[in-house]
C-alpha cells in the first residue's frame, strides 16, 4: 500500500515534477463533479486552491458516514492535493479576495448554474479584467443556454435526459441508473480534457478561454456507437441487462456458487471458449457459426452456456478458463474488488494521515508516468478553512491587520474560527 504522505512503493524512476506542477487552480466548486475535476489536476501536480463558504463549506462535508472528528467519507474521497479557504462570496470584500486570487491562478473552476458567477460580480468578463489569460471553466447540468440552462440538474437527472437510462437494466425491468454517478463523474473528466487542452493554447496564445461544459453533453458525448446505431436505424438500443446488443455470448452467467462475466468478443474467443468447457460440438452448430448467427439466436446459445458453467464453482472456472485465455472475470462486490491480487501487485491502495480523521484508505490517482512524475504523493484533504490566513499572507500579500479585519467581519474563516463557531 503506497502511503499518500511521501512514502511509497513506486520505482526511483518514477520521481521528479508532475506535469501539472506550476499551474495553480482556483476551484469554487462544491459536491462532486467539479471536486471530481480538480482532484485529478491535484493529483497530476496543480496546486488547488478550494474555495468553501462560511459554516459548512462544501455541502459533502455532511454526508455520513463519518470517520474520527466528524470527516464525511464523501469529502475524503475527492477532495485531496487540495487547500481550504473560507470566503463568503457574497460579500463585497470576499468577492475582492476572489478576485485576488483569480488574478494569481492559471485557471477557475466553476460549477454554479449559469449567470451566479456574474451575479456575485467574479464573471468571465470581470476575472479577464484583472487576469487577461485566464481560463474559466463552468461545468453546469445544461450548459449556459439553450431551454433548459436555469434548470436545476443532479447526475439523476442527466442520466435519465441522456438516454443512458433507458439502455440500462434488464430486458424485462425498468430504466435503471448506473451503479455510479456518471454524469457528475463523466462533468469531472471532461472538465480535466478541458483545462489541459485550454492549457496547452497558451504555447500559441495568450488569450483569455471560457470553457462551457454541460454534464448532459458531457453524457451523450460517452454514448459514443450506441447513439450511431440509434441515427442509423431510428430506434433506440434496448436493454439486455448485462449482455451485449450485438455479441453473444457476452455478459453475466450464473455458476454454482455465485455469477462470472464472459466476454467472448471475437471468433476466436468463442472457439477458446467451446474447447475449453469441451463443446466442440458448437463450433459445428449451424446456429452458432458466425456472429450475426449467435446473435440471432442469442436466446438457445445464453441457455446452453449458463447450464455449462453452472457446473463448476467460481474457482474452477477461474482454472479453467484462465488456462485457455478466454477472457471472464468474476463478479466482485467492492471489498472483493479492493483486495483483489491485481489491485495490490498494482498498489492502487493508498493512504494518509489525516488531522482528524487519522489514517485513511483511498483509491489512489489512476494515472501512472514511468519517467518522472510520481502521482502517489499527496496531501490529505483540507480541514474547512485551514489554509485561509496562509494564503491571504502568502499566496496575496495581505498584511496581519487586514486579515483579522476580514475574520472578524465573517467575510473570510480560518480552521480556528470554523472550530470556535461549530
Amino acid at each position: 500500500m503506497t502511503d499518500l504522505n511521501g512514502g511509497n512503493g513506486v520505482d526511483a524512476e518514477a520521481g521528479g515534477p508532475l506535469p501539472l506542477e506550476g499551474v495553480r487552480v482556483l476551484d469554487l466548486t462544491r459536491v462532486l463533479a467539479g471536486p471530481f475535476c480538480t482532484q485529478i489536476l491535484g493529483d497530476l501536480g496543480a496546486d488547488v486552491i478550494k474555495i468553501e463558504a462560511p459554516g459548512t463549506g462544501d455541502e459533502v462535508r455532511s454526508i455520513p458516514p463519518y470517520y474520527p472528528g466528524r470527516e464525511s467519507h464523501y469529502f475524503l474521497a475527492i477532495n485531496r492535493n487540495k487547500r481550504s479557504v473560507v470566503v463568503d462570496m457574497k460579500h463585497e470584500d470576499g468577492r475582492q479576495v476572489i478576485l485576488d486570487l483569480a488574478e494569481k491562478c492559471d485557471v477557475v473552476i466553476e460549477n454554479f448554474r449559469p449567470r451566479v458567477m456574474d451575479r456575485l460580480g467574479i464573471g468571465f468578463e470581470t476575472l479577464k479584467q484583472r487576469n487577461p489569460s485566464v481560463i474559466l471553466v463552468s461545468i453546469s447540468g445544461y450548459g449556459s443556454d439553450g431551454p433548459l440552462a436555469e434548470k436545476p440538474a443532479f447526475d439523476l437527472v442527466t442520466q435519465a435526459r441522456s438516454g443512458i437510462m433507458s439502455m440500462n437494466g434488464d430486458p424485462d425491468g425498468l430504466p435503471t441508473k448506473l451503479g455510479i454517478p456518471m454524469g457528475d463523474l463523466a462533468g469531472g473528466l471532461w472538465g480535466t480534457i478541458a483545462v489541459l487542452a485550454a492549457r496547452h493554447r497558451r504555447t500559441l496564445s495568450s488569450e483569455p478561454q471560457h470553457v462551457d461544459l454541460s454534464l448532459l453533453e458531457g453524457l451523450m458525448g460517452l454514448l459514443g456507437y450506441l447513439a450511431q446505431y440509434s441515427m442509423l436505424t431510428n430506434t433506440s438500443p434496448e436493454r439486455v441487462g448485462s449482455s451485449h446488443h450485438h455479441i453473444v455470448p457476452y455478459g453475466r452467467f450464473a455458476v454454482k456458487d455465485g455469477h462470472i462475466v464472459l466476454a467472448l468478443h471475437v471468433g476466436s474467443f468463442w472457439r477458446r471458449f467451446c474447447r475449453a468447457v469441451a463443446r466442440e460440438d458448437l463450433l459445428e452448430d449451424d446456429r452458432f457459426r458466425t456472429t450475426d448467427d449467435r446473435r440471432d439466436n442469442r436466446e438457445a446459445l445464453e441457455d446452453i452456456v449458463e447450464q455449462i458453467l453452472l457446473e463448476r464453482t467460481r474457482a474452477e472456472w477461474d482454472e479453467i478458463l484462465d488456462a485457455a485465455d478466454v477472457p471472464y472475470g468474476p463478479i466482485l462486490d467492492v471489498p472483493e474488488a479492493l483486495a483483489q491480487e491485481q489491485v495490490k501487485a498494482r498498489d492502487i491502495m493508498a493512504s494518509f494521515d489525516h488531522p482528524a480523521a487519522g489514517t485513511v484508505e483511498v483509491v489512489r490517482s489512476p494515472v501512472r508516468f514511468k519517467h518522472g512524475g510520481d502521482t502517489s504523493a499527496c496531501s490529505p484533504p483540507p480541514l474547512l478553512g485551514q489554509h485561509t490566513r496562509d494564503i491571504l499572507a502568502d499566496e496575496l500579500g495581505y498584511d496581519d491587520a487586514r486579515i483579522e479585519s476580514l475574520l472578524a467581519g465573517g467575510v473570510v474563516q480560518d480552521g480556528v474560527t470554523v472550530e470556535t463557531q461549530a
